[in-house]
């Protein structure tokens, strides 16, 4: 039996035995399953990801956190970020892309080669998140994210844990069955620091250049990538049954 094969079986069982969980359930259950020191939060600082990082706190979880910082980012996140280190007295690492990755895509292709088509803005966003988030998993058993199933149409296959075979290693979606009502009364309950730009109309926020606010109704991953087809709209990140 193949690593991805025993992978997804044992993400298939951890998925039935986790299913209907609280969030925070959830979140013990996975750190008491792989430990400390082979699992992280990966957080893009956006309102799920805020509400778990509210919970980790809450529960008292030894739970490491890290975000990515792709060098173009907005100020909003930057200011939500310095927020909730303050807030939870939390250390949160910071992972940024290698200099000359950078350098050689923007010498070639210029600053805005993201809108030159979805080649080209997959090979920014491969230089930007992929690799520094590869690295990171690299040293890990599982990461913990914030996605949700009513997110959009590329993450309505998502379950409670997934055997990750873009990076070889089990995926944590405490907030799978979350609503985005759910997600919004929890941070106003709680008072938990949030993107500013979510009040804006940016349900979902990356990189400066590439997301802009949503009209009424839009689906929430609509200010990503707008100028693409809707079932392309994912960086790479998160990837599922081979979309």
């Amino acid at each position: 039996m193949t690593q991805e094969s025993m992978g997804k079986e044992r993400a298939s069982q951890l998925s039935s035995q986790w299913a209907g969980r609280r969030p925070e359930e959830i979140l013990r259950l996975a750190l008491e399953t792989f430990g400390r020191d082979r699992i992280a939060f990966s957080s893009s600082l956006g309102a799920e990801d805020q509400v778990i990082t509210d919970l980790i706190h809450r529960e008292e979880l030894e739970v490491p956190l890290f975000t990515l910082d792709t060098g173009r980012l907005h100020q909003e996140t930057y200011d939500v970020l310095d927020a909730t280190r303050h807030r939870y007295g939390m250390k949160v690492e910071v992972l940024f892309p290698e200099a000359s990755s950078v350098e050689r895509l923007v010498t070639e292709h210029g600053p805005n080669l993201f809108y030159l088509g979805i080649d080209k803005r997959k090979e920014c966003c491969h230089a930007r998140k992929i690799e520094p988030l590869k690295r990171k998993l690299s040293t890990l058993d599982a990461w913990i994210c914030g996605l949700r199933r009513e997110q959009s149409v590329t993450r309505l296959d998502v379950d409670v844990v997934e055997w990750d075979e873009a990076f070889g290693l089990f995926k944590v979606n405490p907030l799978v069955d979350a609503s985005e009502a759910w997600v919004w009364e929890y941070i106003r309950s709680n008072g938990v620091p949030y993107n500013r730009l979510h009040d804006q109309g940016f349900p979902s926020i990356g990189c400066a250049p590439c997301t802009r606010a949503v009209e009424p109704g839009e689906d929430v991953r609509a200010g990503r990538w707008w100028w693409e087809q809707a079932e392309h709209r994912e960086c790479g990140l998160h990837r599922h049954k081979d979309k």
